[in-house]
């Protein structure tokens, strides 16, 4: 049995040691196999046919009508496409993939049988024709269904490490069937070879059958026919967006297409001049046998790598390059040599033929698949065959045209040495072409991504602002919903506060009162101004108990504040008890600021009886009131009273109302109300009234240890919302000292004060390399992470008092908080590059990346690797990706943010605790857990430190820990112990005391003060 296990060990580390070679990870092993195995059967099949039929065309014909073949090949191409893609509606797509090869190869036996049985000429020559246009319809076919299911079956990130493999199957194909051809023409005839390349089709279609239904939840179960209405109204959003991607992506499959047949034009004609027709099928097959052994080992060991390495983009670019410039500068040196002139196009066509195979067949063909990915899932299949298949069809027949007009014209003018340069002046052109259109697919691939996650964000820049007022000043008058025009307003105020007054001061009188209301605030935040009076008086002219009270107050202040000098005496009468409370509030605060000692007076008195009035609504409007006064007076000894009112809207309004008039001596009222949820907002709104004047006490709150995390957590929200430049410099300053969940809290804050300024990069006006610290910092903190989750493994030796339940029960809460804490890091890390990066594309890879979903998260590290460019970014993808931390930490030490070396659980929890400060602190008292139930001893520092942290748990953990490694110890500390006021700490306590009624009073020997 102990053999056998052994066996089955080493087999599996040898089957790691083997995925690991071809950069392939576990769980993708199996899909990558079956997909290769059902690729590489057909591909021989498919090699076997085109070989033969080649042979067969160029027998019959020679190499004067291709042209002819590559326009009927274009015609065929695209008829298949627009089928299959119809075909796609009508079945499932599983369907569809597994019964169109069987489908296509039915037509091709029947046309050999025919071939093989006629023996009339002009019959035989139009077969001939068929059997050769009928193969390359097969090929069109069989790349957009090896494609398209591993689109299904691969996400984007996969698709990268698998494509290249299964690919590779075209090139297994290649050597086994290039070598096999000359042998297999020994013993059979080209008729016969053909049928056999059926059989090997049809045993290959059997292998996708197999694989689709076993992961047939990869694939749609209903037709592609209707959308629901969620989809469809999402792809109705990004209808636009990805017209211009899917015009990108036929552009780049078409020009790909056109460099390949020109190529294998110039490489044909030349093996037809070169090379007899007895040589010409050996040679074909023993080039592709060469050629495939160079693409298999490029495909199984470099191609994924450099993909992963340096981006799909710079792989599809290679081919462009290489074939448009490379070779034909090679070609050219070579023609210039003495000597060389009779060579140079034989063996440079080769190679040119050679380069663009091997680049085509790897790095071209991994990378296709990749840039269908940003295409929704639901139409992505589609897409690809529309775009693919009809883009290849479609350039087959322009190239064709471009080839037969070339050789006519050509032929007539100029001398054939001189034709052939023309040809390779016009691969060049092509690949030109092709390199810009990569590029512009680079700029819009990651866009797309961000669309298709719908995560995008609004800001100013992205707004027209002259569109934008002339939008917002016809919704608001037109008829609609009151929510919509409300927002309109919100807006405007944001983007253009000081525009906002022109546009809504001439709207007021087609607005509802709620809008007027609304409208007036904006224009009061900017200031009062004398052009728009006239406007605003409107609204005074009509009688009060037409306006709305709330609107004739505003509008009252309004025009008093706008007014150089004020008729005081118009607003006497407004004191009159018949008048709204909310007006004659107002009107005494206006009064108190600019009227006589007697109206002064008057409106004391008024101002007096409301605050003082039973009515909650009366004592509400005099506190606003308030809020408008220069010189509070008398006032002031109602505001204790104020503070205690029963009504909540009461104590909000005198919460406002101390921040506006900056009442020092009521400032701790405003840092207590931040405790109570009720009356949270209004709090944190008045003190970012006070702008920099309460910088410093919130700042003291939110350092605060010993506060509750959620009242630092506002408070250092309140500090963003001030949004100052001293205020900005509190936050970069203790983010860069902080950690844990007060560097989080900072981060966000951070972050809404970029939202606010509609600042694209926050770190403009400091160091980039700031930012880049701090992500290091994360970095190295969770190599001390991911080495305690490997070293702090539970200890097998066991106590009475313990069981191995327990030991298993602690270590599992500690292997929970340390994940617990990986995942705030990640968070963190996600922050920190939103800081440095475009908002928008970081919201939609952080949402993408907190996803369960596989493809959801290859898509967010698929966004972040086309964003990010720092030099830590591939580790940064290895990270965020879903690995273990056994698999995560030698990226770590590779990249020099960590050191490690194996330590016994001992020595790795001692580690820890040094590091506490960086811990959260759930993870701290789960170390003192596993330190109890392991019997591992502490030192004296690091359990006091414990006993004064300001959490109860941990504190009740370091008790825990004492109580079962050093009872005398805790005996002598229980009678300071009994101070600690946390709930739990205090019912632990008393059971301690209950247990050990005898108590030692040794004060010397430990010293704690209230922790809380």
């Amino acid at each position: 049995m102990e053999l056998k296990n052994n066996s089955l060990a080493a087999k599996n580390n040898l089957l790691a040691q083997l995925l690991k070679w071809v950069n392939l990870r576990p769980e993708e092993g199996r899909r990558t196999w079956m997909m290769f195995a059902f690729y590489t059967t057909v591909s021989i099949g498919l090699r076997w046919a085109e070989d033969s039929t080649v042979a067969l065309f160029l027998d019959e014909y020679g190499v004067g009508p291709l042209p002819w073949m590559y326009i009927a090949s274009a015609f065929m191409g695209v008829a298949l496409v627009f089928l299959y893609s119809w075909l796609q509606k009508v079945f499932p797509l599983r369907w569809v993939v597994v019964a169109i090869a069987p489908c296509m190869v039915a037509p091709l036996i029947l046309l050999v049988l025919l071939h093989w049985k006629l023996h009339i000429s002009y019959l035989a020559v139009i077969l001939v024709f068929l059997l050769r246009l009928w193969v390359d319809s097969l090929y069109v076919v069989n790349d957009l269904n090896t494609s398209i299911v591993a689109n299904q079956l691969f996400n984007i990130r996969e698709i990268k490490r698998t494509y290249p493999i299964v690919s590779s199957g075209l090139l297994v194909a290649d050597v086994i069937s290039g070598f096999s051809l000359p042998w297999l023409l020994q013993f059979a005839r080209l008729n016969r070879v053909i049928i056999i390349a059926c059989g090997v089709i049809i045993l290959g279609s059997a292998i996708l059958a197999y694989l689709t239904y076993q992961y047939r939840d990869a694939f749609p179960d209903a037709p592609q026919r209707i959308f629901p209405q969620e989809e469809a109204s999402r792809h109705r959003r990004l209808e636009a967006p990805l017209k211009r991607y899917t015009l990108q992506l036929f552009a780049f499959v078409g020009l790909l297409q056109v460099i390949g047949l020109l190529i294998d034009f110039q490489y044909l004609q030349e093996l037809k001049l070169n090379l007899g027709d007895t040589e010409l099928a050996g040679f074909l097959g023993l080039f592709g046998g060469i050629v495939g052994l160079c693409e298999l080992a490029t495909q199984w060991f470099i191609s994924s790598r450099l993909i992963e390495r340096f981006g799909v983009f710079f792989s599809a670019a290679l081919l462009p390059v290489a074939v448009g410039f490379v070779v034909p500068g090679v070609i050219a040196v070579l023609n210039i040599l003495p000597g060389m002139q009779s060579v140079a196009f034989f063996w440079g066509l080769v190679g040119l033929k050679f380069t663009d195979e091997l680049l085509r067949y790897t790095f071209v063909v991994s990378s296709g698949p990749v840039l269908y990915q940003p295409i929704p899932e639901r139409i992505r299949s589609r897409m690809q065959t529309l775009s693919g298949g009809s883009a290849e069809a479609i350039a087959t027949g322009l190239t064709g045209l471009v080839i037969f007009l070339t050789v006519v014209i050509g032929g007539k003018f100029v001398a054939a040495p001189v034709q052939k340069w023309i040809f390779i002046a016009e691969t060049a052109i092509v690949a030109v072409a092709c390199l810009r259109v990569v590029w512009v697919l680079r700029s819009r691939y990651v866009d797309l991504l961000v669309l298709s996650a719908e995560r995008g964000e609004l800001s100013a820049s992205k707004v027209g602002l002259r569109a934008f007022k002339q939008a917002v000043v016809k919704a608001l008058e037109e008829t609609g919903n009151a929510a919509d025009k409300h927002s309109c307003i919100d807006l405007l105020a944001q983007i253009d506060p000081q525009g906002a007054a022109e546009i809504l001061a001439g709207l007021l009188f087609k607005l509802t009162p709620d809008l007027q209301h609304r409208s007036l605030e904006v224009m009061l935040a900017v200031g009062a101004k004398p052009e728009y009076v006239s406007e605003v008086r409107w609204l005074l002219e009509r009688h009060p108990s037409v306006v709305n009270p709330e609107v004739f107050a505003l509008a009252l202040r309004y025009v008093w504040l706008a007014e150089a000098h004020p008729n005081l005496g118009l607003l006497e009468e407004y004191l009159h008890p018949r008048n709204h409370s909310l007006i004659r509030g107002t009107a005494a605060a206006l009064l108190l600021r600019q009227g006589t000692p007697m109206q002064t007076v008057a409106a004391t008195k008024t101002l007096r009886s409301m605050l003082t009035h039973k009515q909650e609504l009366e004592r509400m409007n005099g506190v606003k009131a308030l809020r408008e006064a220069v010189y509070l007076q008398a006032l002031r000894i109602h505001i204790p009273n104020l503070l205690q009112d029963e009504s909540l809207r009461v104590r909000c309004a005198v919460l406002d109302m101390i921040a506006t008039n900056r009442m020092e001596e009521y400032y701790p009222a405003l840092l207590k109300a931040l405790y109570y949820k009720s009356t949270r907002d209004t709090a944190m709104r008045a003190l970012v009234k006070m702008e920099n004047e309460a910088l410093e006490m919130l700042l003291k709150l939110a350092t605060n240890v010993y506060k509750p995390e959620v009242l630092r957590m506002y408070a250092w929200r309140t500090i963003a919302h001030i949004s100052t430049l001293e205020a900005l410099d509190t936050l970069w300053l203790h983010l860069e000292s902080s950690w844990g969940g007060t560097r989080y809290h900072i981060l966000r804050s951070l972050l809404k004060i970029q939202k606010q300024s509609e600042v694209t990069n926050l770190v403009d006006r400091f160091q980039h390399s700031r930012v880049e610290s701090l992500i290091d910092q994360e970095l190295k903190f969770l190599g001390e992470i991911y080495a305690a989750y490997i070293d702090l493994q539970p200890q097998q030796r066991l106590e009475n008092y313990q069981t191995q339940e327990r030991v298993l029960i602690v270590y599992e809460l500690l292997q929970r908080a340390l994940s617990e804490m990986e995942w705030d890091i990640k968070e963190r890390l996600l922050l920190l590059l939103r800081l440095l990066y475009s908002p928008e594309k970081m919201q939609a890879a952080a949402f993408n990346l907190r996803s369960e979903s596989g493809t959801n998260l290859a898509r967010g590290l698929e966004i972040l690797e086309h964003t990010v460019n720092l030099p830590t970014k591939s580790l940064l993808l290895n990270i965020l990706d879903q690995r273990s931390p056994q698999e995560k930490l030698p990226y770590l030490i590779e990249a020099g943010f960590m050191e490690y070396q194996p330590f016994t659980p001992s020595d790795r929890l001692r580690r820890m605790l040094s590091l506490g400060n960086f811990f959260s602190d759930w993870c701290l008292a789960c170390c003192f857990h596993f330190a109890q139930v392991n019997r591992i001893r502490l030192t004296i520092n690091e359990i006091l430190q414990a006993l004064r942290h300001p959490t109860g748990f941990v504190r009740e953990a370091a008790i825990a820990y004492l109580s079962v490694v050093s009872q005398r110890v805790l005996l002598e500390l229980l009678p300071k112990l009994q101070q600690d006021s946390h709930p739990l700490v205090a019912t632990q306590i008393q059971e301690l005391i209950k247990k050990n009624p005898t108590k030692s009073y040794v004060d010397a020997i430990y010293s704690i003060s209230d922790p809380v």
